[in-house]
């Protein structure tokens, strides 16, 4: 089973959720979601889940959880198709159910 391994850049605190940007392999999201008690973390893997189709379950923060600078694992897809997905949505808002 293909495992996606995403950089990822965090700015949490944010107005609302959007993957910003694609750009050399690093994925630069926006969470509403104030950085504490993981509350970012978990809007995070929200976020991605949603935007990449795949099951909450499936996205696994593997490194930096307590850092803006993340690696994260999203099981399922390969790290081709997990940007081109993400770069297709770069620049929309998700809202969040």
């Amino acid at each position: 089973m293909p495992a996606a391994r995403l950089a990822v850049h965090v700015a949490p605190g944010s107005k609302r959720d959007a993957i910003v940007a694609v750009a050399d392999g690093v994925v630069r999201v926006r969470v509403a979601a104030p950085p504490e008690k993981g509350k970012a973390n978990e809007a995070l893997a929200r976020l991605l889940a949603g935007c990449l189709g795949a099951p909450h379950r499936a996205v696994t923060i593997t490194r930096g959880a307590a850092g803006r600078h993340k690696v994260v694992v999203v099981d399922g897809l390969s790290t081709e198709e997990a940007l081109a997905r993400l770069s297709a949505q770069a620049g929309t808002a998700r809202r969040l159910l």
